[in-house]
Order: structure tokens, then sequence, then C-alpha cells
């Protein structure tokens, strides 16, 4: 028998609320009085004493107001013969609320008659079945309530078969099972409520967000849809429960396959593709991402989304291929082509101001055509009079062009007339931090925190994230030496890596690593040779450099980020899955809070085969 929790009675009176809000007026001032009187001693567990005082006015008209707090209190004192005498005559009074029934085998089953207390639910399932406007008072507000969910289930179940309605109350009806602990009944009573209206979708959304926090139910979620699917395959919600399961877990390839569907179904025209598209692509999934831009590109050529989907299929292929390392300057040369196939194709008007601000870049970081890639941004900042959004872009670009050539006062200019363009807007704290990061490449390391901190504040939160951890960088760096001589060094090195020097970056790196062997910069020195040496091609190296980390500062900020970072390496360039699995699980069992927890765990399970994109 399950025991009644101590909360049970509160959640019994609250039962009760609304009909003593409605009658309470009525209720005579001295029965007023005697209640308050008898729940005080209730709360204090003078049971006896509750008793002696409600006894007063159980016999009169009053009863049905004093009801709850006498049955508690003669359960309390286990008088069960009393209990069950009462409840009777509460059903007797009310005989068309099932909730006095309800408290008939409750008494019973306290009473360890527990044949009897089923034998009085049976019969509330055989009556209120019949009535199917008191089904979800009686199962939802009674017995899951009285945590009784196993009755609330049968009595949904017993109202659907005595209907013939199998989708009666699919809501209810996996609340009761989300009770029981049943999760893949609850997952088919959701899905069967989605499909019943549109409108349910949300809803069950939001209800599958909450319920399903174990990776294995969201498995169990999306085995059950695509049974569905198969099975009928013009049924909308699952394919739209689908992409919402993907694109939650970030599984754009398969994301793709139902927002395709979706697309076609309801002539959507591309414009879903390019928003989940755009999602991959801030997601990192650039594979997954072209497969979006590509589609709306190939499918409606002749419609106002495909120049943008264009241009976006584009810088998907420059991020692919920027970080494919080493950078293949082939293919930056094949992308820079194609960059002015769509200017010529388009036109230069502000359809393609992005396209000629890509082209101007790759041009100046990759080709070293600086000069070409600055007529190219001068040209894109006349198109853009009047569109202060685009102005400002273009002279954060002129701005990384001009300290790529080491001309930091036209850089540092330039970033301010970007900030000054869009002072309280994400382009101005982007042009905002491109200036700290400036005065921190030049080692002025004060004026750098005077920028980060009021980034802090800033409502972007990519930016204000960079901005925290940079300021914090500094800090930590300068605490000990107040005059960061050797952070000066390091940051000096990080600009020569943005400037594509990266010969001298790694003989700058090996010296300073020499020069200062116990600083606490030892760790961000090995994480930053170990990125150029991936840059570089270098992977075995890489790797390396990443185990020192690993093995000498496991505890330090930088731990989980090498871990990651090496299982990446192993997965994507050496191609060793089993090394690449152990250091996931690493991220997963000795940093569960890392930020990446949930993209090692995805990782760590496709390589086990649980997740085929």
């Amino acid at each position: 028998m399950k025991k009644i929790s101590l909360t049970f009675w509160k959640v019994y009176l609250a039962c009760f609320c609304l009909f003593f809000v409605q009658i309470m007026p009525l209720l005579a001032q001295n029965t007023t009085e005697i209640l308050a009187l008898a729940e005080q001693y209730i709360s204090n567990q003078e049971y006896d004493k509750a008793r002696e005082t409600l006894e007063k006015v159980t016999k009169g008209k009053n009863f049905i107001l004093v009801y709850p707090a006498y049955l508690q209190t003669l359960l309390k004192l286990k008088d069960f013969k009393e209990a069950e005498k009462t409840a009777k005559k509460a059903v007797k009074e009310n005989p068309q609320n099932p909730v006095y029934r309800i408290d008939v085998a409750l008494v019973l089953e306290q009473a360890k008659q527990i044949e009897k207390a089923d034998k009085e639910n049976n019969k509330i399932v055989d009556e209120i079945k019949k009535q199917p406007d008191e089904v979800i008072l009686t199962a939802h507000e009674y017995w899951l309530k009285l945590e009784k969910p196993e009755w609330a289930n049968k009595l949904i179940a017993e109202t659907r078969k005595s209907r013939n309605q199998r989708n009666l109350f699919a809501l209810e009806m996996a609340e009761t099972y989300r009770n029981l602990n049943q999760t893949e009944k609850m997952i088919e009573e959701y899905i069967l409520y989605a499909t019943q209206n549109q409108a349910n979708l949300e809803t069950v959304k939001g209800y599958l967000q909450d319920n399903l926090q174990k990776p294995e139910n969201f498995d169990k979620l999306e085995k059950m849809l695509l049974t569905e699917t198969q099975k009928d395959n013009q049924e909308s919600a699952y394919n739209e429960l689908l992409l919402w399961l993907y694109l939650q877990q970030k599984r754009f390839l398969r994301a793709f396959v139902q927002a395709k569907s979706l697309d076609k179904r309801y002539q959507m025209g591309g414009s879903e593709m390019l928003n989940i598209g755009q999602i991959a692509l801030k997601n990192q999934d650039y594979e997954g991402a072209k497969s979006f831009f590509e589609y709306v590109v190939q499918t409606y050529p002749n419609t106002e989304n495909y120049s943008f989907a264009r241009n976006l299929y584009l810088k998907t292929r420059e991020e692919i291929i920027k970080n494919s390392y080493p950078t293949n300057l082939e293919d930056i040369k094949s992308l820079v082509g194609d960059y002015d196939k769509l200017i010529q194709e388009l036109g230069k008007t502000t359809r393609t101001l992005d396209a000629m601000r890509s082209k101007a870049l790759l041009l100046a970081f990759y080709l070293d055509k600086k000069e070409e890639a600055i007529a190219q941004l001068e040209e894109a900042l006349t198109l853009s009079v009047g569109r202060t959004d685009y102005s400002a872009k273009c002279k954060i670009d002129l701005g990384n062009i001009y300290l790529l050539k080491n001309e930091t006062w036209e850089a540092t200019l330039l970033y301010s007339q970007a900030e000054k363009l869009r002072k309280e807007d994400p382009i101005g704290y982007e042009a905002k931090l491109q200036n700290a990061k400036l005065s921190y490449y030049k080692g002025e390391f004060e004026l750098a925190k005077e920028h980060l901190d009021i980034l802090k504040q800033a409502t972007t939160r990519e930016i204000s994230n960079d901005a925290i951890d940079l300021s914090l960088f500094i800090q930590d760096n300068t605490a000990e030496d107040s005059l960061g001589v050797a952070l000066q060094a390091f940051s000096k090195i990080e600009l020569m890596i943005f400037q594509n020097k990266q010969e001298s970056a790694t003989e700058g790196l090996k010296l300073l690593k020499k020069s200062y062997p116990e600083s606490s910069l030892s760790d961000d020195i090995l994480l930053l040779q170990a990125k150029l040496a991936m840059k570089m091609g270098k992977f075995e190296d890489a790797v390396a450099f990443l185990s020192e980390i690993i093995i000498h500062h496991p505890d330090d900020i930088l731990g989980d980020d090498a871990e990651f970072l090496t299982g990446k390496i192993q997965e994507d360039n050496l191609k060793n899955k089993e090394k690449a699995m152990e250091h996931y699980e690493k991220i997963l069992t000795k940093y569960p809070g890392s930020i990446y927890v949930a993209e090692a765990r995805k990782r760590f399970r496709t390589l086990r085969g649980d997740i085929v994109n």
C-alpha cells in the first residue's frame, strides 16, 4: 500500500478552495471561529482538541464546510470507522460530487482495506466514464493531485473504451503516464495530441521540452516519430516534431530532410530553410548550413530569397575552407572567383555588399592583396550611403585590414568611426571590442580594460562574454606582474598570428615559454601553440601541446578546452575514432559543467553509432 505523503492534506484542502471561496460568506460567525481554531490545533498536531472543537458543528447545516478538516483529523487519529462514516455522509449530501466518493476509498486504503478501496474506486470509474464533463475533474483535479495516477489513467482509458474514441483526453492521459514514469506511453500521448490540431504543436513541444531530460528519451521520441511517419507520411505533425527535435539536438543534416518536406508541403518559398540554415551557420555546422542554402539556390532561382541564399551558401563554403587546415589557397582563389560571379550577376548594389566584403577580406588575409581589398571595401562604403549598418561593417573590415598592415592608428580611427555610426547596437559593440583588442595587442592593458568593462554590459551575449573573458585574462596575468611584461610579449604574438606571421609567432612562443617557465600564462602559451600548429596543418604537434595542458594543468581553466580540442583533432584530422571518444568521454565525466558537454556528448554518441546523420 502506498503511504499517503505528509503534504496530502494540503493538496486535498486545495481541491476545496474554490468551493470555500464561493460559500464562505454564508458561514455563521461562530462556525468560522470554530474552524479557524480547529485548523490551528491541526497545525500544532493537537488532533484530539481539533476533533473536540469540530464535532460541535458536524451535525449542523455547516457540516460540509468543516468536513475536510474533520476528516483529516479523524485520519490522523486513525479513527477509520468514524472517518468512513463521515465520508459516506458527505457522499449522501453531495451525490453528484465525485471527490467524496474518492474520500471513501482513501479512508478504506488507509484502514488497509485495499480490496474494498479498489472496489470503491472501480465504482467511481464506472460511473464517471459515462459523464465526460466529470472525467477531467475527477482524473486530473482529484486523483492526480492526490497522487493516484493509476486511477486517473484507468478512468481515461475506460472512458475512451466506452465512447470508442482512442484520442480522447490525450494531454491528460500523457500526464498520468508521466506520473507513472511510463515515458514511452507519455510520448505516444503527446504525439497523439499533436496530430489532433495544428494549434496543439507548440503546446506539445513545450511539454516535451519540460519532460524529456535524458538523451535516451529523445531517442525514444525520434524512433516513435519515424515509425509513425512510415505509417502515415501525409501527417505533417510528425515532420514538424522531428524538425523541432533535430533542432534541439543541433542535428542540422537530419533537420534538413524534415524542413525540406515541410517547405514543399506548405509552399514556403525557402524562407524557413534560410532561417534554419542561419541557425546551423551560427552553430558552426557548416555542412548542415550549406545543405539549406544550396537547396534554396537550386529550388527558388527567381525569387527574393535567391540572392540572400546564394551569398549565405558562399559564406558557408568560405567557413568550411577557412576551418580546413592548412588552408588551401586554390580553394580561396576559387571562392573569390565565385564571389566575383555573384557580384557580376546581381550587380554592385546593396544586395551584394556582403559578397563584396567577404571577397575583400579573403583578398587581404589569404591572398596578400591588401590594396585591392581596401579599394573593394571603399567602393562598398560608397554603395552603403544611408545604410549605417553596412557602413559600420565596412569600416570594421577596413580597420582589420589596416591592422593586418600594422597601421594601428588608421585601424583605431576606423573602429571608432564604426562605433559612432552604430553606438547602441551590436555592430557598435563589435567595433568597440576590436578597439579593445587593438589596445591589448599594443600592451595598453588599462585602456583595453576600460573598453572591455563597458562591453561587459553589452546586450549581445557573445560580445559580452568575449569582453569578460579578455578582461579577466588581463586581470589574472597582471595581478603579480603589474607591468604585465610576459603578457605584453604574449599579446604581441597574438597580433602576429592575426597578421598571418605564423613562423615568427611560432618562434616567439618558444622563446616566451623558455623565458617564463613558471608564468601564469603557461597553459595559455600551450593552447596558442596548439592552435597555431593546427593552422599550419601540424596536427600531431598540436596534440602534443594539448597533452601538456592535460597532464600538467588538468584543473586549470583550459583543462576542458584541451580535452575537447584534442578530441576534435583526433576525430576530424587524425581520424582516430577511439582516441577521440576517450577525450569526449573525459569532458562528460571530469568536466560535467563545461560549455563543451553538449557537443562532446553529441560527438561521442555519433562516433559510438547512436546517432547517424
